[in-house]
């Protein structure tokens, strides 16, 4: 079969592997459709990634397909069934587990390899986060769970409540989900942004306010006066990964609100906070990472529901073969890539359902 490996930074190779076979409790899907994400195009930008693999490894972990193998003991699918299995399942017994913590399990197993034909789920996987696709959802909807499921968690441990406010700051595909995920639950959102494109994108996604980087000279002020009596957000949820919005969001929140900072820049790096606001403004400071089985379910009904817009997050399709150059360009996005969000790869060269 062909399949994407990745072998380091920026090289991706398109090879031919063999087709993998199920073993005991496992799945063998054949891969309807799998979606670019921008932790894929951080992995390939830096070559690795410290949890969830080591080159040379096949590449790409958000996807949807159709059971064509079942593994012995294996009771809950069949061939012919549409299934979205998780990148990821939790071991249950580590002492995280155990605190209902379960993504940062000790044992956390992960799975990649979706840009290919063929993908074998791990029995861990197909027993704790593997979901039933319905008939009329588009394969490349699904695939949107993994990235939706990250960010509900980002919500939920955020305590988000309707009539809220929120500061996103980032308009990426995970920054725009958090937009969309925040205003259907009655968020109000206001969303920070680089380009002149991400504007209508933002609002798009249910942003009520946007605010351009290039366009004031303090971002913090300015994104603060479009708060009520210019107190800040309620909430802010950093979704860029630099120093530099990190310190933003913490100037963005209101006294007594809290920030995610959902973004994770490289190990090593080092913000600088005013610990005054933070110990007299009573501001709690969190990260979110992953995501859990039941995160993955809520994001998968929201999917379903067809609340979700999932249509408007895809806005390119790809072949295997296209791969290496779709992450290629999206190394060098110019400023007038209109919406370029997620790009569909179908192994099959055409759109599959």
């Amino acid at each position: 079969m062909a399949a994407v490996v990745l072998y380091g930074k920026e090289d991706l190779r398109v090879e031919q592997l063999p087709v993998p076979v199920a073993g005991p409790g496992e799945l063998v899907v054949k891969v309807g459709a799998a979606l670019t994400c921008g932790t894929d195009l951080k992995v390939y930008r830096r070559g690795y990634h410290a949890m969830m693999l080591t080159p040379p490894i096949p590449f790409g972990h958000e996807l949807a397909g159709v059971v064509t193998e079942v593994g012995s003991g294996v009771t809950e699918f069949a061939v012919g069934d549409r299934v979205v299995p998780l990148n990821s399942a939790p071991c249950d017994a580590c002492y995280f587990c155990a605190k209902g913590q379960p993504n940062l399990c000790t044992d956390l197993l992960f799975n990649n390899g979706a840009y290919a034909e063929y993908l074998k789920i791990p029995a861990r996987i197909v027993a704790k986060n593997t979901l039933r696709v319905p008939e009329g959802v588009p394969f490349e909807h699904a695939a949107l769970t993994e990235p939706l499921a990250c960010v509900v968690r980002g919500l939920e441990e955020s305590g988000a409540q309707a009539g809220d406010s929120m500061v996103v700051i980032g308009a990426g595909p995970i920054g725009l989900m958090f937009m969309h995920a925040a205003e259907l639950a009655g968020v109000d959102v206001i969303a920070v942004v680089k380009r002149e494109d991400q504007v209508a994108t933002a609002k798009l996604f249910g942003a009520r306010q946007v605010v351009r980087v290039d366009e004031v000279d303090d971002i913090v002020a300015a994104t603060r006066a479009l708060t009520p009596d210019a107190r800040g957000a309620d909430i802010v949820i950093e979704a860029v990964a630099t120093p530099a919005t990190w310190e933003w969001a913490v100037g963005m929140v209101r006294k007594g609100g809290l920030v995610n900072f959902f973004g994770g820049p490289p190990s090593g790096t080092v913000v600088a906070l005013d610990t005054n606001r933070l110990h007299y403004g009573d501001i709690t400071l969190k990260a979110s990472f992953h995501h859990t089985p039941s995160t993955s379910r809520t994001a998968f009904a929201l999917i379903t529901s067809g609340r979700f817009k999932a249509a408007e997050f895809l806005t390119g399709t790809a072949t295997l073969d296209e791969v290496p150059a779709v992450f290629a360009k999206m190394m060098t996005r110019s400023t007038d890539a209109m919406r370029d969000i997620k790009t569909a790869i179908f192994p099959d060269g055409a759109i599959a359902r």
